[in-house]
C-alpha cells in the first residue's frame, strides 16, 4: 500500500475513533438540559430526573477498567465495534422508552456500552501512530472533548425545543451506524499474550468504582458510608490484584513512579476541568438569571482555546519540548482561573479562553508521556484505568466545585479551590517529566 494511502487511512481511522468519543461525551451532557422535558413527557416522580444522567455515569465509571481488559483479550477493534453497536441500540431504546424506569434502564446499558468503547480509543491510537504523529493524533482528543462538552447542552436544548427530547437520543443511531460502517479502517490490536479475565477482580473493580461514584452523583446528598465502602472495596481490589494469576490491572504499571503520577494528575486535572465547566453555567443561570443558551455560549471561548492549543501542542510544542509543555499548560489554566476569580463575570470570555489554552496544552503532553511508559501488553489496563480515573476526577470536580458553589452561593470559593487543584496537578505530574520515571 502506498505511503500516502496508509497515511490517509490512519487519519481516517482516527476520525472514526473521535466520532465515537464525541458520541459518549455528547450523551453524557445532552440529558442535563433535556431532563425536565423528559420528566414532563414520561410518568414518574421528579426524583427520577437526576437519574436520567446518573444511570449513564455509574455503569460507565464502574466498567471502564474491565472494558480496557476485554480489549486486551478479544481485540480492541472488535470490542470497540461491539460497544458502538450496543450504544446505538441502547440509544434507540432510550428514544422509544414509554416510562421513566425503562429510560433509566436503557441509559444504564448505554453507559456500560460506552465503557467498552472509550478505553479502546487510546490503545487503537497507540497502535495506529508512532513518534511525533502519535502526539498529533492525541492532540485531536482535546478539541473533541471541549467542543462536545459545550455542544452537548446546546444540542440537547435545541433538539428538545424544536423537535422532541427523543431526538436527543435518536441522533446517536445514525452516528453509531456510520462509525460501524467505517470501523473496517481500524487495525486490530490486542495484547501479544492473551490474558484471562479476572472475574473476581472485575466484580471488585466494578463494585468499588460504583460505590465510590454513586455518593458523588446521588441527588439526595453524599452518603459517606457508601463512599467509605467504595474505598474499602478498592483497597481489597488492590490486594487481590497483587495475588491474582491474571490480574485485571497489570501490576507492572506501578513498577515506577510514572504511571501512578499519571493517575494522580488525571484525577486532579479533570476535577478542575469538569468542575469549572459546571460552575460557570451554574453561576450564570442560578446567580444571574441567564438562559441555557447564553450559559452554553459563554463556554465557547474555552472550547476554542482548547482546540487551538491542542493542535499546536501536538504539532509543534510536544515534539520540540516534550513533557515540559504540561507545566506551561497548567500555568495557563491556573492564570485563567485566577483572572476569573479576580475580575468576575466580566472577565469570563478571555479568562475562559486562557483556561482552554491551558487545558489543551496540558492534555496532549500528558497522555503522550503517560503512554510512553506503557508496554503493549499493558495498554488495555492502562487505558481502562486512566479513563476510569478521568471519570472519577470529573465526577469529583462536579461534586466538590459544584457543591461548594451551591453551598456558599459564591463562585469565587469554587474557583479558588479549582486553582488550588490545578497547582496540585502540576506537583503530581512531576515524575512524568523525568527520564527516571520512564
Amino acid at each position: 500500500m502506498p505511503t500516502t494511502t496508509r497515511y490517509r487511512r490512519r487519519w481516517a481511522a482516527l476520525a472514526v475513533l473521535l466520532v465515537a468519543e464525541a458520541m459518549n461525551l455528547l450523551d453524557a451532557t445532552i440529558v442535563q438540559v433535556a431532563g425536565p422535558a423528559i420528566h414532563a413527557g414520561l410518568p414518574g416522580p421528579a426524583a427520577d430526573v437526576p437519574w436520567f444522567s446518573a444511570a449513564y455515569t455509574l455503569p460507565f465509571a464502574a466498567f471502564l477498567i474491565t472494558g480496557g481488559r476485554l480489549g486486551d483479550i478479544f481485540g480492541r477493534a472488535r470490542v470497540f465495534r461491539l460497544g458502538v453497536a450496543g450504544f446505538a441500540l441502547a440509544s434507540a431504546a432510550c428514544a422509544a422508552a414509554g416510562d421513566a424506569g425503562l429510560l433509566i434502564g436503557a441509559r444504564g446499558v448505554q453507559g456500560a456500552a460506552a465503557a467498552l468503547v472509550i478505553p479502546q480509543t487510546i490503545g487503537l491510537i497507540r497502535a495506529l501512530f508512532d513518534g511525533d504523529e502519535r502526539a498529533k493524533a492525541l492532540g485531536t482528543i482535546g478539541p473533541v472533548m471541549g467542543l462536545s462538552a459545550v455542544t452537548g447542552p446546546l444540542l440537547g436544548g435545541l433538539l428538545t425545543q424544536s423537535v422532541s427530547w427523543r431526538a436527543a437520543f435518536l441522533v446517536n443511531v445514525p452516528l453509531g451506524l456510520a462509525v460501524l460502517l467505517a470501523a473496517r479502517l481500524l487495525r486490530e490490536d490486542r495484547a501479544a499474550t492473551r490474558p484471562r479475565l479476572d472475574v473476581v477482580g472485575t466484580a471488585l473493580a466494578a463494585g468499588g468504582a460504583g460505590l465510590l461514584v454513586y455518593p458523588l452523583i446521588d441527588p439526595a446528598g453524599t452518603n459517606w458510608g457508601l463512599l467509605a465502602a467504595g474505598v474499602a472495596v478498592l483497597v481489597v481490589f488492590g490486594f487481590h490484584q497483587r495475588r491474582a494469576a491474571a490480574p485485571l490491572v497489570e501490576p507492572s504499571l506501578f513498577a515506577n513512579r510514572g504511571f501512578p503520577a499519571a493517575l494522580a494528575g488525571s484525577l486532579l486535572f479533570f476535577a478542575v476541568m469538569t468542575g469549572l465547566m459546571q460552575v460557570v453555567p451554574m453561576q450564570l443561570q442560578l446567580g444571574l438569571g441567564a438562559d441555557v443558551r447564553t450559559a452554553g455560549l459563554t463556554l465557547l471561548p474555552l472550547s476554542a482555546g482548547l482546540a487551538v492549543s491542542s493542535y499546536v501542542a501536538g504539532a509543534r510544542l510536544v515534539p520540540k519540548f516534550g513533557a515540559r509543555v504540561m507545566f506551561a499548560g497548567l500555568a495557563l489554566l491556573t492564570a485563567g482561573i485566577l483572572a476569573a476569580l479576580a475580575a468576575g463575570v466580566g472577565a469570563y470570555p478571555w479568562a475562559l479562553a486562557l483556561c482552554g489554552l491551558g487545558m489543551g496544552a496540558f492534555t496532549v503532553p500528558f497522555f503522550t508521556a503517560a503512554l510512553d511508559r506503557v508496554r503493549p501488553a499493558e495498554t488495555g489496563s492502562a487505558a481502562g484505568l486512566l479513563n476510569a480515573v478521568q471519570q472519577l476526577g470529573g465526577t469529583l470536580g462536579v461534586a466538590l466545585l459544584g457543591g461548594l458553589y451551591l453551598g456558599t452561593g459564591k463562585a469565587t470559593t469554587a474557583l479558588g479551590l479549582g486553582a488550588a487543584l490545578a497547582v496540585a496537578a502540576a506537583v503530581a505530574v512531576v515524575p512524568l517529566s523525568s527520564r527516571r520515571g520512564r
